[in-house]
C-alpha cells in the first residue's frame, strides 16, 4: 500500500472515530498504544509512569478527537505532541516532588527469538541511557525514530519541524551516541553500535 493510501485509509479511520464509532477508535488504540508506549517509555525511562501516561494521552485523545482537524496537523503528529505534553507535564510533578526518572527496563521491541530480543533490549537499553545526555531536540529525535518507530516525515510534524532539520538533529544525536558510547567499557566478544535509522521517509 502507498503512502498516500495508508494516509487516506487514517483520514477515514480518525473521521469515523470522530463520528463515535467504537471499531474505528478501538483500531486507533491498538495501532498507536504500543508506539506511544516506546516513546514514552523511552522519555520516562519508567515502565510504571509509562503505562499511566500512554493510558492518560488515550483518554485526552478521546476527549479532544471530536475538535482534531486533518488541516491543523496529521493525526499522528497531533497524538505524539499530547504524548510529549503528557511527558513533560509528568517530570514538571517528578522535580516537585523530588524524584527523577531512571531506565529501569530495556525497551520493548516487536516479536522476535529469544537471543535476538535480549540483544535488541540491552541496545536499545545502551542507546536510550546514552540519550539522557543528548540535548532535548536530539533526544526527542532519538525517542520519536528509534523508540516510537516513526518516519522522518512523521517525527518532522510531531515536533513542528522541517524534515530536512529533523535528519540534521538525528546525524548530530548518533554521532555524538557513538562518541559517548564508545566510551564505555567494551565487553570481550560483543560490541553495540549505532546505526542510523533510513531517512526515508
Amino acid at each position: 500500500m502507498s503512502p498516500n493510501s495508508d494516509a487516506q485509509a487514517e483520514r477515514l479511520l480518525v473521521d469515523a472515530a470522530k463520528a463515535g464509532d467504537q471499531a474505528a477508535l478501538s483500531e486507533l488504540y491498538q495501532t498507536y498504544f504500543p508506539r506511544l508506549y516506546r516513546y514514552i517509555l523511552a522519555r520516562t525511562g519508567n515502565t510504571y509512569d509509562a503505562e499511566d501516561l500512554t493510558e492518560e494521552v488515550f483518554m485526552r485523545v478521546l476527549e479532544a478527537i471530536k475538535r482534531f482537524e486533518h488541516r491543523k496537523a496529521h493525526f499522528s503528529a497531533w497524538l505524539f505532541r499530547i504524548a510529549h505534553n503528557a511527558v513533560i507535564s509528568q517530570r514538571r510533578k517528578e522535580t516537585a516532588r523530588g524524584r527523577s526518572s531512571q531506565l529501569n527496563d530495556g525497551m520493548p521491541v516487536d516479536s522476535a527469538g529469544p537471543e535476538e530480543l535480549v540483544e535488541k533490549r540491552v541496545a536499545l537499553d545502551e542507546v536510550m541511557q546514552a540519550a539522557k545526555c543528548l540535548p532535548d531536540a536530539q533526544r526527542r529525535v532519538i525517542s520519536l525514530r528509534f523508540a516510537a518507530g516513526l518516519t522522518v516525515a512523521e517525527t518532522a510534524r510531531a515536533m513542528g519541524k522541517g524534515e530536512g532539520n529533523v535528519k540534521v538533529i538525528q546525524h548530530k544525536a548518533i554521532a555524538k551516541l557513538r562518541e559517548m558510547m564508545g566510551q564505555h567499557k567494551q565487553r570481550p566478544k560483543t560490541k553495540t553500535k549505532v546505526y542510523e535509522k533510513s531517512e526515508k521517509a
